[in-house]
């Protein structure tokens, strides 16, 4: 089973948390769900975990809930871990590079201070 943490700047802020707490409960209810799915199934269905190619390996977990849609950024750390750096609600059909860019400067400034 693969643990997944979120991941916290060096002043201490969770942001995946901090943006799950502005959701409502049948939104948190569906991503704690897919998180739960995402630790324990192997392999993962694409539905719901997928690499973003051209990026420096950051992942994407989809949850849809209803007519909104959430995604959760991070990385693999070795065969155990899921670290996730960020999460927000998708507007286009497009992962914004912006979070792409958010995703890869966490994930350096995580594995440098682990």
């Amino acid at each position: 089973m693969k643990k997944i943490v979120f991941y916290k700047t060096a002043s201490g802020k969770t942001p995946v948390q901090e943006h799950l707490d502005t959701l409502t409960d049948k939104q948190v209810t569906k991503i704690a769900w897919v998180l739960k799915l995402v630790r324990e199934v192997e392999p993962v269905p694409a539905t719901y975990l997928k690499k973003l190619v051209n990026t420096d390996d950051i992942w994407e977990i989809r949850v849809n809930v209803g007519r909104d849609t959430f995604r959760l950024l991070g990385f693999l750390k070795g065969k155990e871990w899921v670290v996730l750096t960020n999460s927000f609600q998708k507007k286009t059909q497009k992962t914004p590079a912006k979070e792409i860019k958010l995703a890869e400067r966490r994930k350096k400034d995580y594995l440098n201070r682990s």
